[in-house]
């Protein structure tokens, strides 16, 4: 490996009984068929993200509906399809240091192998199968639950729904009363890369102005729009 097996358990929160599953989710299929012997290659994570793939689904559903007893199916679609999400599974992997630890061959290492969401989003399902197949159902449900289901106001607003979109009213207000054009001006940013919060200021000419904060640009920008929202419905009165 790359570098220290007991480096990424700590990180992952599980230690295997049987490292060889661990390595075996690591292992990319351009680095497996350069370390066997010809016509042999050896195993390669494809399987395991594939078994890694349908208990990431299920285990995800079955949280969805215990925490979301009253939403149809469509709203819980869409939060799904956010948290199985390469993109998601990306910023899951960045968290852990997995990419430093993925086994690439040579020419996917040259290509930015350990940068691309498709690759590593896949190696992070393989290794939920590895921690499955090594630790049992409840050892994978831990291993999603604490983070692929973290920070669970970040990805309901990254889900897009049931959320009003004050940002696209303000516009239209704004528009209607013939105020200028909503601007929306990043003030600040803080905390890690995995657990960032962004400060948003939105104003409307040089009268409406209003901050607000939130785990992501658009929860915040909405927030500071639903506030100038606020104050433009008592303009006047």
């Amino acid at each position: 490996m790359r570098a220290d097996a007991a480096v990424l358990e700590t990180a992952l929160g599980y230690g295997f009984r049987d490292r060889e599953t661990l390595v075996r989710a690591l292992t990319h299929k351009s680095r497996a068929y350069e370390a066997g012997p010809p016509g042999k290659p050896t195993l390669d994570n494809e399987q395991l993200e594939f078994l890694g793939d349908a208990i990431l689904g299920f285990i995800v559903s079955d949280w969805l509906v215990r925490r979301y007893p009253s939403h149809p199916e469509g709203r819980l679609s869409k939060l799904k399809a956010h948290l199985v999400s390469a993109n998601h599974l990306f910023t899951v992997a960045q968290r852990l240091g997995l990419g430093q630890h993925m086994l690439l061959g040579r020419g996917e290492e040259m290509s930015g192998g350990r940068e691309k969401k498709a690759l590593v989003g896949d190696a992070i399902e393989a290794v939920l199968a590895a921690i499955y197949i090594d630790g049992g159902v409840d050892a994978a449900r831990e291993f999603v639950e604490r983070f692929v289901l973290a920070n669970p106001e970040q990805y309901e607003y990254h889900a897009d729904f049931n959320v009003p979109d004050f940002k696209s009213t303000l516009k239209e207000t704004a528009q209607t009363l013939n105020l200028p054009r909503p601007i929306y001006m990043i003030v600040e940013e803080t905390g890690p890369e995995h657990a960032k919060t962004y400060t948003v200021e939105a104003r409307v000419g040089q009268q409406f102005s209003s901050r607000g904060c939130g785990p992501s640009k658009k929860c915040a920008g909405q927030k500071a729009a639903e506030s100038i929202l606020q104050q433009l419905s008592q303009w006047g009165k």
